[in-house]
């Protein structure tokens, strides 16, 4: 028995040497060819430059009192960010004297949130290494670390282990489909097993986790993006050039996050109906280049940018294309039903919630299947999805507006209450007695 074990001893610090030699091959290749790419690449070069010196800068910019407390938020993008928004700002509230740094993967999140107000800095996550590791947790030295939805990194999450920092992951979410839950996935599952407490959005992932003998410390407390927009629908401001906009006798389709295939079904069914309806469209990408095509695919179409609230609206104008970020959130409520791209992509759909939190019947694209709360409020009768023109004609008429727009909103009344649980994990566990 004791040559047994420790063959099998043996047969796991091999796995475990190997994985890791694997992970820092993975890491050359992955992070290399980032810094490859940021030759000709914007968004690389983004990427690339902002982790230059990061050592340096960090030391100038995050400084450290005795006994003072700190938060550290690592989100993966923009999306990741709106879901741990409504607990970054709670902590803030409650312990003001805790300092709260945010980082990023992705310049998707980066640079649209770089210049947000509630958190004492902001930055690129460095790349993933011992060193880099724990010279980051050596200036930071948090009380708190959280993870938000997905994004594991094996030196950090095993540095905060090995400092005995409590470490979370919030609104997580997990599928069958990923190494966690696969007979070679020992390294990954290593991973979910530095983690302090693991809050899921719901009981499925609860119980992949339970199978991989994860659940001691396992919540099922539902997604904190509920919070977030419910809080942006408590604080809606009016949008001046909108409301002008807006003709009593008509309908109006607002459609966020768009994509080309998107925008083409959407166009094919504007052109038909224009005489009753009046389109608001917030594409995805706002670049010059698009912008362009939109405007050539609605010719009676005015730039949000050019609207001015004392200046009369075009004569004919039957669509606004919105052609900065930052306000969609609040567009939707003007819609008589909203429309929210990305299910015709490979990843799926954007933000429904944001639409649905103001009482609006929700349109999608098929692809559905990774975002729980789209595959929830279909069932509903909330939300719908479409595959081609010819649904998307019968479905608008067809389908009582006001009712399935109570529905959706209902529906995120009934999910809200992720922060909340969070915070009650925080203060349980006293985590900043001292702040």
């Amino acid at each position: 028995m004791e040559k047994g074990n420790k063959r099998k001893l043996f047969d796991v610090s091999f796995y475990f040497a190997g994985m890791i030699l694997f992970y820092h091959l993975f890491r050359f290749v992955y992070f290399g060819s980032i810094r490859l790419a940021a030759r000709w690449n914007r968004k690389a070069a983004l990427w690339a430059e902002g982790r230059n010196q990061w050592k340096e800068k960090l030391q100038q910019q995050w400084k450290m009192k005795p006994g003072e407390q700190s938060v550290w938020m690592h989100c993966a993008s923009l999306g990741e960010f709106e879901q741990g928004r409504p607990l970054l700002e709670t902590i803030k509230k409650q312990y003001p004297d805790c300092k709260i740094l945010l980082t990023f993967f992705s310049p998707s999140g980066y640079e649209i949130r770089k210049d947000y107000k509630g958190a004492d800095l902001i930055m690129y996550l460095p790349e993933d290494g011992p060193g880099n590791a724990t010279a980051f947790l050596n200036i930071v030295q948090p009380s708190l670390a959280v993870f938000v939805k997905y994004e594991f990194w094996h030196y950090y999450l095993a540095e905060l282990k090995k400092r005995n920092t409590a470490t979370i992951l919030v609104s997580g979410i997990f599928r069958n489909t990923q190494p966690f839950f696969q007979w070679w996935g020992g390294f990954y599952k290593n991973m979910l097993f530095q983690f302090s407490h693991l809050f899921v959005q719901n009981e499925a992932s609860a119980r992949l986790l339970a199978s991989i003998n994860i659940h001691n410390n396992v919540s099922v407390c539902g997604d904190t993006r509920f919070d977030r927009v419910l809080e942006l629908a408590e604080h809606w401001q009016p949008v001046a050039a909108v409301q002008a906009f807006i003709h009593t006798n008509k309908k109006l389709l607002v459609a966020g996050s768009t994509w080309q295939e998107d925008e083409a079904l959407i166009a094919q069914w504007f052109h038909k109906h224009q005489k009753d309806w009046q389109l608001l469209i917030a594409p995805h990408e706002v670049d010059e280049a698009h912008i362009q095509q939109l405007e050539q695919l609605f010719s009676n179409s005015v730039r949000f940018t050019q609207l001015r609230p004392d200046q009369a609206m075009p004569a004919n104008c039957n669509c606004i294309i919105i052609d900065s970020i930052g306000h969609l959130s609040k567009l939707y409520k003007y819609g008589t039903i909203c429309y929210v791209g990305g299910g015709f992509t490979k990843d799926g759909i954007h933000n429904t919630l944001e639409a649905a939190v103001y009482n609006k019947a929700v349109i999608t694209g098929p692809n559905i299947r990774k975002y729980r709360e789209a595959v929830e409020m279909k069932k509903t009768d909330g939300l719908f999805t479409i595959s081609s023109y010819n649904e998307l004609e019968n479905l608008v008429h067809k389908i009582d507006l006001e009712e399935a727009g109570q529905k959706a909103g209902a529906y995120v009344q009934k999910n809200a209450g992720a922060t909340a649980a969070i915070m009650n994990y925080i203060q349980e566990k006293r985590l900043f007695t001292n702040a």
